[in-house]
C-alpha cells in the first residue's frame, strides 16, 4: 500500500496543523470548554470558510469529495490539539447519515448549511441498556397519519445540548436486537415532548441526554425507508471508528514527544533522566506501541476507502490496538512525569483523559476484540 499523501491531501494536513498550532494552546482550549457551548463559534465558521466542514461531501452536493483519506488527514490533526468544535458529531455522524439517506431539494438544502457553518448535527443513537451493540434499540416509532410519534431515551448523545437537528433512531418493527425495523429520524429539539439535558464530558466535550416523550415528526423527517436503517447505521459508526482512531493517533504522538522531552529536561542524581537504560526502555516502548498504531491506522484507512463494510476486521483490530496503545503510553506518561503528569495545567493529563474517552466510544478494545476474533 502506498501511505504516500497526495499534493492536495498534503496541503489539507498543513492547513489543519497550522490552525491547530495557532489556535488550540492549553490555556485557550480551557478557556473554550469552560464557555456557555464549549467550543468557539467563530472557529467552526473558520472551518466551513477553509472548507473543512466540506471534506466528505461529493463534489454535487457542494463539498470537495474526500474520503476516509482526507477524514483521516483533518481528524489526525485535531487529535493534535485536543479541538473541541464538534466535527465528529456534526460532520462525520450526522452528515454521514444525511449524505447516505436524503435526496432533492431538502438534501441541498441541509447539506448545504451543513457545509456552510450553519447546521449543528447530533446523533442520537446509544441507549444505556445497549452498551455498545449498534442494534439493540428499544426507542420506538409509529405510524400515525401522515407522521410518525416517537418514544425513548438515548444517552451520551455528543453535541446532543447544542445541536439544531437531532438525528433519532428508533425501532419500527422487529424485536430489541434485530437489524431489520431500525428508522432514523430527523427531530427538532424544540419540538415537544422532546427533553434535552446536557453536560460536560470528563475529556472536556459536550454530551446530553435526550428524552422524546410522544413527540410527533412529519412523515418527511423519516431518513430513508422505514425499518432499513441499519446499512446506514453501521456505515456512519465505521466513519466514526476510523475518525476516532485517527484523532487518537494525533494525541498519541504529542503524548510520546511531551514524555521525551521532559525526561531529556528533568534532572536526576545530576543526570536528564533519559540518561537512564530504564527509562530509555519505557519511552522506546511507547514510540514503538505509537508506530505500531500509526500503521494500523494507515493500513485501515485505505482498506476502508477501497472497500468499505469489508474492512470492518481491519477497523476492529485497529480500535482495539489503539485502546489498549492509549492505555500503556498515557499510563508511562503519567508515570515518569510524576504527578505532574494529572495536573490541570499539564496538556498531557488533558490528553490522556481524551483517550480514555476514546477508548470507550463506538466499542472499547475488548468488544472489538471479540469482533475480531468473530
Amino acid at each position: 500500500m502506498n501511505f504516500d499523501l497526495t499534493e492536495e491531501q498534503q496541503l489539507l494536513e498543513d492547513s489543519v496543523a497550522r490552525f491547530v498550532a495557532d489556535k488550540y494552546p492549553l490555556e485557550a482550549r480551557r478557556k473554550l470548554a469552560e464557555g456557555e457551548r464549549g467550543y468557539a463559534e467563530e472557529q467552526w465558521q473558520a472551518f466551513a470558510e477553509l472548507g473543512w466542514l466540506a471534506v466528505p461531501f461529493s463534489e454535487e452536493d457542494g463539498g470537495i469529495g474526500g474520503g476516509p483519506v482526507e477524514a483521516m488527514v483533518v481528524m489526525e490533526q485535531f487529535g493534535r490539539g485536543l479541538v473541541l468544535e464538534p466535527y465528529l458529531p456534526t460532520v462525520i455522524l450526522g452528515g454521514g447519515v444525511l449524505r447516505r439517506t436524503l435526496t432533492g431539494e431538502r438534501r441541498g438544502e441541509l447539506l448545504g448549511r451543513l457545509i456552510e457553518g450553519r447546521l449543528q448535527l447530533a446523533f442520537a443513537h446509544g441507549e444505556e441498556q445497549a452498551r455498545w451493540d449498534l442494534n439493540d434499540v428499544v426507542s420506538s416509532a409509529r405510524e400515525d397519519g401522515d407522521g410518525w410519534v416517537i418514544n425513548g431515551h438515548k444517552t451520551v448523545v455528543y453535541n446532543g445540548g447544542n445541536a439544531d437537528l437531532l438525528i433519532v433512531s428508533a425501532r419500527t418493527s422487529g424485536g430489541q436486537m434485530d437489524t431489520d425495523g431500525l428508522s432514523l429520524f430527523l427531530v427538532d429539539p424544540k419540538t415537544d415532548g422532546v427533553k434535552v439535558r446536557g453536560y460536560p464530558t470528563v475529556d472536556g466535550l459536550r454530551a446530553a441526554e435526550v428524552t422524546l416523550k410522544d413527540v410527533r415528526v412529519d412523515g418527511s423527517d423519516l431518513l430513508g425507508a422505514a425499518g432499513e436503517a441499519w446499512p446506514v447505521i453501521e456505515a456512519v459508526a465505521d466513519d466514526a471508528v476510523l475518525a476516532l482512531c485517527a484523532e487518537a493517533l494525533g494525541g498519541l504522538d504529542i503524548m510520546v514527544k511531551d514524555t521525551v522531552q521532559y525526561t531529556q529536561e528533568r534532572q536526576q542524581f545530576g543526570h536528564p533522566m533519559s540518561d537512564f537504560q530504564t527509562v530509555q526502555h519505557r519511552l522506546v516502548e511507547m514510540f514503538m506501541e505509537y508506530e505500531q498504531c500509526k500503521s494500523l491506522v494507515y493500513r485501515a484507512t485505505m482498506e476502508y476507502a477501497q472497500n468499505g463494510h469489508e474492512a470492518a476486521r481491519t477497523l476492529s483490530a485497529c480500535k482495539h490496538l489503539i485502546g489498549t496503545a492509549g492505555k500503556f503510553i498515557g499510563e508511562t506518561a503519567v508515570q515518569l512525569h510524576g504527578g505532574m503528569g494529572v495536573t490541570e495545567e499539564l496538556r498531557l493529563g488533558h490528553f490522556f483523559k481524551r483517550q480514555l474517552v476514546i477508548e470507550s466510544q463506538f466499542g472499547n478494545a475488548d468488544f472489538h476484540l471479540e469482533k475480531f476474533a468473530a
